[in-house]
């Protein structure tokens, strides 16, 4: 009897235990790689560090002197390859980092070619690198998958212009920055999470004191919700004709208005003449190039031509593109692949055909492509996110209804900056009569007369 209580008193606890971090392991990885996973791949990373750079391929021979000190100093005949430097280990809630100093001879691409093979040595999910300075690496490893359950980083660097849209796979956010990266073209078919990315984007934008401008052909079904918060609406081809034309002519206005104070953007405007920032929501690209008639290629081509010239020339203005859709591709149109080579960021979602994901992120990063192609339908927003210097992630966006982004709009609306040039295209929002906060009603738009 005795040995039977001391089994329960001591069997118990131990299979109580098991079960409580089986079920962390599935239901809070989180908490299961902080209190398991992280001890075990420190010991596993410091005990077999230098045998895994050997056998990666990783390691390069000493130079003379130090061949020298050790068969001379330390008395040993065998020269042991060197591996680069490890100069910080720190663990995170959701994986290691670990700061490398590269020796002479190696460069980050051979540590980036060797990712998968570390991987697999160090039993961590992911292991991404990221070049930090000249000779120095960062090896991200990720312990678990990240992206199965979305959940953002506490902290995040916010500011004006910058808005945490997604997660990485390395567990850091992707931010989307307007300063670096002025233009995006995201794409994505139906039910991939594009539109979930975008309401990420606009309610992170709803935050910031500049003007939303909505371009959505699909008469306002995707932007209608934010109208509290856009300053200007355009729910159809020719609604949308003339309002491209008043940005057009909104940032013809502001370089007179640089060029009056002698800079070349408004950042370096006074503040009290600095006009707000624009950034332009558009829905659905593939509509502004369809046409019908005759009449409606003339419109095409100007709307086009005038999104090619926002493209090149309005980041010194403050105005921004943010360029959606389901398919592109150059038999859209003339002036298709011209405004894409405007467009500096690139988020692709799972596409239906091999040419949108060329499209998107063929021509900055060909082995891009293969991961778009390969993003499982049951992971809606999941995408490849790149820009043309090259480098791209895998990213997936947190699920925002879409009730919840337009309350947030609503919420901000005292934020939304008076524009003067796009006035004929104010979305009208009754707020005095009576009607509920979460029914936003949208009057059509006129279009300014030529």
């Amino acid at each position: 009897m005795a040995d039977m209580a001391t089994l329960w008193e001591v069997g118990l606890p131990l299979v109580g235990a098991a079960g409580g971090l089986g079920y962390a392991k599935v239901r809070a990885p989180r908490v299961f790689w902080s209190l398991v996973g992280l001890p075990v791949a420190r010991v596993r990373f410091a005990t077999t560090y230098h045998s895994t750079m050997d056998v990666c391929g990783l390691t390069v021979q000493p130079s003379r002197l130090r061949a020298f000190m050790v068969r001379n100093v330390a008395r040993r005949p065998d020269v042991q390859p060197v591996p680069p430097k490890v100069r910080r280990v720190r663990g995170t809630s959701t994986g290691l980092r670990v700061t490398l100093r590269l020796p002479a001879g190696l460069e980050p691409a051979d540590v980036m070619a060797a990712s998968a093979r570390l991987r697999h040595a160090w039993g961590v999910h992911s292991v991404n690198v990221i070049e930090t300075k000249p000779g120095f690496v960062e090896l991200r490893m990720t312990g678990y998958d990240v992206l199965r359950r979305v959940r953002m980083p506490r902290r995040t660097s916010g500011g004006l212009l910058r808005v945490p849209v997604a997660l990485r796979e390395d567990g850091t956010a992707f931010v989307r920055d307007y300063f670096k990266v002025p233009h995006a073209l995201t794409l994505g078919a139906n039910q991939t999470g594009k539109s979930m990315y975008q309401r990420n984007l606009v309610a992170g934008l709803a935050r910031l004191p500049v003007a939303l401008v909505g371009i959505d052909c699909k008469r306002g079904v995707e932007h209608r919700g934010y109208a509290p918060r856009l300053s200007a609406l355009a729910t159809t081809p020719e609604e949308a004709d003339g309002l491209l034309d008043a940005l057009v002519g909104e940032m013809e206005e502001r370089f007179d208005l640089l060029s009056d104070h002698g800079v070349a953007d408004i950042w370096a405007l006074p503040e009290d003449v600095c006009p707000a920032p624009i950034v332009v929501l558009v829905d659905e690209v593939a509509e502004l190039f369809l046409t019908a008639t005759k009449k409606d290629e003339e419109r095409r081509d100007r709307m086009v031509t005038q999104l090619i010239r926002l493209g090149q020339l309005a980041r010194a203005a403050g105005i921004f593109l943010e360029v959606c859709g389901q398919r592109f591709g150059s038999d859209l149109g003339k002036g298709a692949t011209a405004l894409r080579a405007q467009l500096t960021g690139r988020v692709v979602h799972r596409v239906n055909d091999k040419q949108t994901a060329e499209m998107g992120v063929g021509d900055i990063a060909p082995d891009a492509v293969v991961t778009v192609l390969a993003i499982p339908p049951d992971r809606p927003g999941t995408a490849v996110a790149g820009d043309t210097s090259g480098g791209w992630s895998r990213i997936r966006t947190p699920h925002l209804t879409a009730a919840e982004a337009a309350a947030i709009c609503a919420a901000h609306a005292h934020l939304t900056p008076d524009l003067p040039g796009l006035a004929a295209y104010r979305p009208a929002v009754p707020g005095s009569l009576g009607i509920a906060p979460d029914f936003v009603p949208l009057a059509k738009p006129s279009p300014a007369t030529s």
